[in-house]
């Protein structure tokens, strides 16, 4: 299976994620009420990146070397 399909793949099978995120969202901005939202892309970051990181480092048995490959950025960034 070529990239390009793999990420046809993902993308069709995590829908319910990208519905997971707009629901939290949802949530998010309505229990504010009547309150400006605020840095909403640095919260959203900081929810997702930590169980993103964990699972992949899990996934690697702490191997920085693959995680950093799986997720497709430099291992001195991760």
């Amino acid at each position: 299976m070529h990239l390009k399909e793999n990420k046809k793949v993902l993308v069709s099978k995590n829908k319910s994620l990208n519905e997971d995120v707009k629901k939290a969202l949802k949530l998010y901005f309505k229990s504010l009420d009547s309150q400006e939202p605020r840095d909403v892309y640095d919260l959203v970051m900081r929810e997702v990146e930590t169980p993103l990181f964990n699972f992949i480092l899990q996934h690697t048995n702490n191997n920085q070397s693959k995680a950093a490959k799986i997720l497709g950025i430099n291992r001195g960034t991760f």
